[in-house]
């Protein structure tokens, strides 16, 4: 499937935004003492974790 440029670039806008939630995530966590913010957090890291991989998905697909 082909992508417009406008498409590539708002995914790749995306995955930035996802990747600076994701750092900040991992790294506040560590510092937060109340277990359900904790659990949120860790369940955060998972979610873009997992969203970051189909970016990568999209982002190869498109450059094919």
């Amino acid at each position: 499937m082909d992508h417009a440029l406008h498409e590539v670039l708002e995914v790749q806008e995306m995955a930035a935004f996802k990747t600076n939630c994701l750092t900040k995530s991992k790294t506040m966590r560590v510092l937060v003492s109340d277990e359900k913010l904790k659990t949120i957090m860790e369940k955060d890291v998972e979610i873009s974790t997992r969203q970051l991989g189909e970016f990568s998905d999209i982002l190869s697909k498109a450059k094919q």
